[in-house]
């Protein structure tokens, strides 16, 4: 019996160019939006700044695309709609090195196949415009302003199949408007314009990736984003990415693009997640818009009809350079970096009750100006005793200050925070606390509440910190930088731990004994069924020795020596940061809550915590007042 799958023995023969069109359009025209595409890209390629997109029935029924640009020849027009015929490129060294959003030379025939078309052109040294169709034939005179029309009528009118795997008319309109939000995105210094059905939905006038990308990704964008500008050797990145505590459900406001090219990159997508991965909670999405740029000849982008993917000629150098730019955004996410505090979520009896960002000019003089110094609050803190400060941070490193300031000692690395505390405290006395308040943004303690936040006020007025997130966040950077620094500072116990293990934890011991070194644990195999913890990072001293132990050898078990160093690393420090924080309902003294805003002002993305929860939020006067409904 003959199987219906197998396909009857035929004779090779060249297919129809009509044929041909057809299946290249299956490959290009793949809904209403592929349409959009190619036509805007078009656009762009011929030096508009003005573009007019009008869809009927979510494109299907209609789309129309008029542009400013160049215009086409009349001579030029019938070979406009040839097959693999176009201006762009002459030369495979041209296609190694094309800028041009359009290259193939297949757009318009692909079109052609399975519509009804039209162009309408004019340059400026014609007298009117031309027009021709999709039947072929000369350019007939027509009426036009400088520029070139395309006009789609009744998509897949030829390839019914086609059509009826089309969605709702809405759902094809969403989808176009998407695309032209990208390459409005790309292209801020152009203006867009989009109507469908005969309404004006959208309209965005010349302006900048700032104001641009306000319009299209909304106000909220606007208010959490980063400025991010970094270049290095032939690449370049600039553009905009939101802050952690603005990421969103779905991956639905994220924009890439290389040399002005919207890309959908898995190498690109892994790199910026990898920036955002231990600022991010739970399986929430960052906002951005990126632009990278790089010599052409570097970047692959004839690798599918859509030209959404690329490929990079050394794409382990643009994921590490993509990666570490984000990184050093994101770690302006401080009080003293320039960072937004955490919103609160608006109550209904509040509702617009928003903190207010900072200004870059007062957020400079808080890097600038650090130095460990605690002088008596004259804003109306709590006074204390300033030689206690630092008693819950007396086995970290403190953060070198910049530099000394007049009357304060020089601070000196590789002291404990108790003792440098002292020195700093004893010349504080000395100084005018008139000064002291506006050179802390998280301000001083004022009390602890449920044993779980500390609340202090600043010169804006109430800071809200969580302090088991704010802790975590301070050891899990001090954990990196000492893992990357090579320099993890052993605390050997004066008694071992020993503790009862089972075969598989006797044999992770032995066998990644230089992965646990490097972590600065030392763990010996005392009996097939016994180990002892002789000595753990100095960072964790005061953490229960055996359940760190147990945690340490289960993840490198589970993911291998060396992965754990390299991939699995951030995790691992994580949970030794979990482990080693501040609990709730534990009592801190004040000195000890002003130690650990001090340490918060000096860490990086200090925000978070290494789980993305929101460290801290402020509450402005302004705020209070509206809650207490004063001065209404």
């Amino acid at each position: 019996m003959t199987s219906p799958f197998v396909s009857p023995a035929r004779a090779i023969r060249l297919l129809p160019d009509q044929l041909i069109s057809q299946i290249a359009a299956g490959e290009v025209i793949e809904r209403p939006s592929a349409v959009v595409k190619e036509l805007l890209e078009n656009a762009l390629d011929a030096g508009a700044t003005q573009v007019t997109v009008r869809l009927e029935a979510g494109g299907v029924k209609r789309i129309s695309v008029c542009d400013n640009g160049r215009g086409i020849p009349r001579d030029d027009m019938p070979l406009a709609l040839a097959r693999h015929a176009t201006s762009k490129i002459a030369s495979l060294t041209e296609l190694e090195s094309v800028l041009s959003l359009g290259f193939r030379g297949e757009a318009l025939a692909s079109i052609a196949s399975v519509a009804q078309l039209t162009l309408t052109a004019r340059t400026a040294d014609d007298a009117h415009a031309w027009e021709i169709g999709d039947n072929g034939g000369e350019p007939a005179p027509s009426s036009g302003a400088v520029g070139t029309t395309v006009d789609v009528r009744e998509l897949y009118f030829n390839t019914p199949a086609r059509r009826k795997f089309l969605k709702s008319d809405q759902t094809e309109y969403g989808h176009c408007a998407e695309v032209v939000r990208r390459i409005a995105l790309a292209r801020p210094d152009v203006s867009f314009t989009v109507s469908h059905n005969g309404k004006t939905t959208e309209h965005w006038v010349a302006s900048d990736l700032a104001k641009r990308s306000e319009q299209i990704l909304g106000k909220d964008f606007a208010s959490a984003r980063l400025p991010l500008t970094e270049a290095a050797g032939p690449l370049r990145l600039e553009g905009y990415i939101g802050l952690p505590t603005a990421s969103r459900m779905r991956a639905d406001c994220q924009y890439f693009y290389v040399n002005g090219r919207f890309v959908r990159d898995k190498l690109l997508t892994h790199a910026v997640r990898a920036a955002y991965e231990d600022v991010l909670h739970g399986d929430r999405f960052p906002s951005y818009v990126l632009k990278l740029e790089l010599d052409p000849t570097l970047v692959d982008v004839n690798v599918h009809p859509s030209k959404i993917e690329v490929r990079f000629r050394d794409s382990r150098a643009v994921h590490h350079f993509v990666f570490h730019a984000l990184s050093a955004a994101l770690a302006q996410t401080s009080a003293t970096a320039g960072g937004t505090a955490p919103a609160p979520q608006p109550a209904a009896s509040v509702a617009g009750m928003l903190p207010q960002r900072r200004e870059p000019q007062q957020q400079a003089s808080f890097g600038a100006e650090f130095a460990p110094r605690f002088g008596n609050n004259a804003g109306g803190g709590v006074p204390q005793s300033l030689a206690s400060y630092g008693a819950l941070f007396s086995g970290l490193r403190e953060p070198a200050a910049p530099q000394a300031r007049e009357g304060m000692p020089p601070y000196t690395a590789g002291t404990t925070a108790a003792g440098s505390l002292e020195a700093f405290a004893s010349a504080a006395q000395e100084t005018s606390p008139a000064s002291t308040p506006t050179e802390f943004p998280l301000g001083f303690a004022l009390a602890q509440l449920h044993g779980i936040f500390i609340l202090a006020q600043n010169a804006a007025g109430l800071v809200l910190v969580d302090m088991h997130a704010a802790h975590e966040r301070i050891l899990y950077e001090q954990f990196k930088q000492s893992l990357d620094a090579d320099t993890v500072q052993v605390q050997p116990l004066l008694i071992p731990v020993t503790f009862h293990a089972d075969a598989i934890e006797v044999g992770t011991v032995e066998e990644n004994g230089d992965t646990l070194s490097a972590l600065g644990f030392d763990i010996a195999v005392m009996s097939p069924t016994t180990l002892a913890v002789r000595a753990i990072p100095a960072l964790l001293k005061n953490a229960d020795a055996q359940s760190l132990a147990r945690d340490v050898l289960r993840d490198v078990r589970e993911y291998g020596g060396s992965r754990v160093l390299v991939e699995r690393r951030n995790e691992l420090l994580g949970t030794l940061a979990c482990h080693t924080a501040v609990r709730a309902n534990r009592i801190l003294t004040v000195p000890e809550m002003n130690a650990l805003l001090r340490q918060m002002e000096a860490t990086e993305r200090a925000d978070q915590c290494n789980h993305g929860r929101p460290t801290w939020v402020q509450l402005a006067l302004s705020d209070l007042d509206r809650l207490f409904l004063r001065g209404q």
